[in-house]
């Protein structure tokens, strides 16, 4: 059976990152474009997806089914699981982006870390900063898109939706669970959480 055009091609890349020292395992599941840039000592995982405009720097791992186009990442990144970096997106020097991670047109700062479930949309992070699971940048609001700045050493609560524009300064706290609609204060706690109420000795409706 004769290989088409776009399989020659993709194998073509596939020796030429291969001979680079690329390590990738389950090579036939990865695809490359003709443009993408990969730097020293990058293992790459089955079923990963460069689109175009791609750079990698040193020492980077790329994890299964994750998708990458017209971004920039710099050295000893980790990526995914089920990634996807969206254009104009910049991951710095030790950032990490873990599994069902969405980023658009942002910068992730030195050491930051946004491990599970999130999206991250025209947003600036600084450096050190914890992005907690289920954590949402609302960057639109129907009609525009909005700009979040994180600061540098910030710790985001599992569960909170950020409502840009808002900037949250340096060294601050946003409790899990938060709707954070205003700037915060460096070195702060922002948290916006309805009171728990319990009722005692609740019996269920039955059937």
């Amino acid at each position: 059976m004769k290989q088409t055009k776009l399989q020659k091609l993709q194998n073509s890349l596939r020796n030429k990152f291969f001979k680079l020292g690329v390590k990738m395992l389950g090579p036939e599941t990865i695809f490359f474009s003709k443009d993408t840039k990969i730097g020293k000592n990058v293992t790459i995982e089955p079923y990963v997806v460069f689109g175009t405009k791609v750079k990698i720097g040193n020492n980077v791992t790329i994890k299964s089914f994750s998708h990458l186009e017209n971004c920039k990442v710099e050295n000893k990144v980790d990526i995914g699981p089920y990634a996807r970096i969206r254009p104009g997106v910049v991951l710095k020097e030790g950032s990490k982006v873990g599994n069902f991670v969405e980023i658009k047109k942002s910068i992730l700062g030195k050491k930051s870390k946004v491990n599970h479930l999130t999206y991250i949309g025209d947003t600036s992070i600084g450096k050190s900063v914890n992005v907690g699971a289920g954590t949402i940048t609302c960057n639109y609001d129907g009609v525009k898109k909005s700009k979040t700045k994180i600061k540098d050493n910030v710790f985001i609560g599992s569960n909170s939706s950020l409502i840009a524009p808002l900037t949250i300064q340096q060294d601050s706290t946003i409790g899990a669970g938060s709707v954070i609609t205003k700037n915060v204060n460096k070195k702060s706690l922002a948290l916006t959480r309805s009171l728990q109420t319990e009722i005692k000795n609740y019996k269920r409706k039955s059937r």
